[in-house]
């Protein structure tokens, strides 16, 4: 068995759609029209790894809310500096700054989506 992808609904596909794509660098991959959505496949480079934007006709004004269970998705980039260089070009903050994890032996970094998702950024150098 092999996993294939996990969901998350966004309240607006344009900004999703260049937060996962253009900063974070993930393939548009395929975009199914259901009776209430649209499904929008994004991959990562070696695609391994895939996420689904669902994009709902009728999405709530205030956009969707996570529980308490799910925590982030984790990214890794070759290059904590060059990352951070492209994100302030995008406007986008950490909230948790990079800081080094001796545990992981790794740098990381918490920044969030367009919809309040948690993003970890990991980086050896």
């Amino acid at each position: 068995m092999r996993f294939a992808h996990a969901m998350i609904r966004v309240k607006d596909i344009d900004a999703s759609m260049k937060f996962y794509t253009e900063l974070l660098e993930m393939n548009r991959t395929g975009e199914v029209r259901l009776d209430d959505c649209t499904l929008y496949y994004l991959s990562d480079e070696d695609g391994q790894t895939q996420i689904e934007l669902t994009y709902n006709d009728e999405t709530p004004k205030e956009g969707y809310k996570n529980g308490n269970a799910f925590g982030h998705f984790a990214f890794e980039t070759k290059s904590m500096a060059e990352f951070t260089a492209k994100m302030n070009k995008f406007g986008y903050k950490y909230f948790y700054e990079p800081f080094f994890m001796p545990e992981v032996n790794m740098h990381v970094a918490f920044l969030k989506d367009p919809d309040g998702n948690e993003i970890e950024i990991m980086s050896k150098s």
